[in-house]
């Protein structure tokens, strides 16, 4: 046990549990505090004081659809934003005199800012290509994006990504979501709930849009407890792998942080379906196409973007992948933590989500290696198998994991397959396929954990009543949950799916809970689904 103690010190360097202090860029610090969110709250703008970046805010303050003093921006009429970019003094001096340990803070505002302008300006032709199908309705039929960014945006903005370790390109920490929030009232009882919240640069400026991203703060805001837990449990087990005196209060331990993790995980699922309430699907494609990528979307980005006057480019179009939900923490370090990881196909679309890895602060890359190191190191999953209700927590981990996924698997379906055929996800990927590829991994371990349970002797009667309540659950759910997979990825396969048909074959655990009195009732929550849920179960069937 003192060995083990020695070890976890060791981790943080300081006395600390791993990782608290470690992972750190002058923006971010992962730990129990904060989980993945900003160490402190972005602010909303440029300080009064920066008078050189006046212009540039001026600009983003300008472009919304709708801006904050109601009036339409720049995005809302074709065309607006063009002579206001190429107008737009160069700040290139001023990002070459910032320092990204001395100025985080600048240097965060000039990236958000540039990504921002650089995604409104490339992609406004492509919003503007749209047909409209109702109030604040799009048919998502994206048309071409402008593929040369002018240098006055190009080279400030190229070396304000390198010297934060991004690529030039609109993403999801920094940029859109967990570094573009601003608290509305900070003193508020429920501070982190997306409704008070907003965003620093939206594009269109509806409450959609800011339910949707501001959701993913709100669901990271619990991402500290999840950190705890996880930190608890790779303690624990850390203890019990090294052996000697105290096995009992390892043991304690690990099932301790499993369970901290579990019912964090459980309450982070529980936030994450208010998204139905906080943003319309049907009005998605309003915003959406802002946050794609040129990277897999050939049609409207051809080759790539020319970044004009960059030199390291040679005059060459560049391709990167666009903002998504992929890019979050969460789900990945789950993945880790469990074990999922180990059943990952082995195909592209699982290469696709490593790759995304790189669009992620360097101190979150450093943690994501770290973690899938000390969790082999300590042997996590094999001191968990060897007690049935740390076995039964990491188990319902797993499920909640799975949880997780269908229901971002029924966003995609209702936010996206019932609104548009555009074939490609923001990150660059075929939209039907990269989800249902990890959700079968999710089945597959806990498939095998069920097996490990089984073949223990007195297992299921050494559980406590709430954990052989999970596990019972696992059980009588998993045949349905790999049924409706299959029959998903099989409709999918008909390049002219029904994404009402998709959507219905949910029907048995349904993420959105108003999803079958809505079907049922064919209400303005249905459209696009093409008929009541009895038809299509039938229909499925057949």
């Amino acid at each position: 046990r003192g060995g083990g103690r020695q070890r976890a010190a060791a981790m943080a360097g300081d006395g600390a549990r791993w990782p608290e202090g470690r992972y750190r860029d002058g923006v971010f610090d992962l730990g129990a505090a904060r989980g993945f969110l900003p160490a402190e709250d972005p602010p909303a703008a440029f300080p009064s004081a920066a008078e050189a970046w006046a212009p540039l805010q001026a600009l983003v303050d300008a472009i919304a659809v709708r801006r904050v003093d109601g009036q339409a921006g720049l995005l809302a009429t074709p065309g607006a934003i063009v002579g206001p970019v190429e107008a737009l003094p160069n700040l290139l001096p001023h990002v070459e005199a910032l320092d990204a340990e001395r100025d985080p803070q600048l240097l965060h505002l000039a990236y958000r800012a540039y990504s921002y302008v650089c995604a409104a300006y490339l992609l406004e032709s492509s919003h503007h290509a749209q047909a409209a199908t109702g109030e604040d309705k799009l048919d998502g039929k994206y048309g071409e994006a402008r593929r040369v960014l002018p240098a006055n945006v190009a080279q400030p903005f190229c070396l304000a990504a390198k010297k934060i370790g991004q690529h030039p390109w609109l993403e999801y920490h920094y940029g859109y979501a967990l570094g573009n929030f601003v608290k509305i009232d900070p003193r508020a009882e429920d501070v982190w709930r997306w409704d008070n919240l907003r965003m620093a640069c939206p594009f269109f400026g509806s409450d959609d849009e800011r339910g949707f991203v501001m959701m993913h703060v709100q669901i990271n805001s619990l991402g500290g407890a999840l950190l705890g837990g996880i930190s608890e449990a790779i303690d624990g087990a850390d203890q019990l792998t090294a052996g000697g005196e105290g096995v009992d209060g390892a043991k304690a331990l690990l099932q301790g942080g499993l369970g901290k993790a579990l019912q964090a995980l459980c309450d982070i699922n529980t936030s994450r379906k208010m998204m139905w309430k906080a943003s319309r699907p049907d009005a998605y494609n309003n915003f959406r196409v802002f946050i794609m990528g040129s990277e897999g979307n050939e049609p409207m980005f051809g080759d790539g973007v020319v970044y004009e006057g960059v030199e390291e480019f040679g005059g060459k179009p560049q391709k990167y992948r666009g903002e998504t939900g992929a890019q979050d923490d969460i789900i990945p370090t789950c993945d880790i933590f469990s074990g999922v990881t180990a059943y990952y196909p082995e195909n592209k679309l699982t290469m696709y989500l490593l790759n995304l890895r790189q669009y992620r602060p360097k101190c979150v890359q450093r943690f994501l290696v770290d973690l899938e190191e000390k969790v082999k190191a300590v042997q996590l999953r094999q001191r968990a198998e060897e007690d049935p209700n740390c076995l039964a927590l990491l188990l319902g981990f797993v499920e909640q994991i799975f949880l997780f996924r269908n229901g971002h698997w029924q966003f995609v379906q209702r936010y996206i397959l019932a609104q548009t055929k555009h074939a490609t996800a923001t990150g660059g990927t075929p939209i039907t396929t990269w989800l249902p590829n990890q959700l079968e991994a999710c089945l597959k371990l806990m498939e095998q954990l069920l097996l490990r349970l089984r073949e223990m002797p007195g297992g299921k009667e050494a559980l406590t009543a709430e954990n052989r309540g999970l596990v019972d659950n696992v059980v009588k759910m998993h045949g349905s949950r790999v049924k409706v997979l299959h029959q998903q990825v099989e409709a999918l396969k008909d390049t002219n799916y029904d994404a009402g048909l998709v959507y219905s074959l949910n029907a048995v655990e349904f993420d959105d809970p108003d999803a079958a009195i809505e079907l049922q009732a064919g209400g303005s929550g249905a459209e696009g689904l093409n008929g009541d849920l009895n038809g299509r179960e039938a229909q499925a069937a057949a």
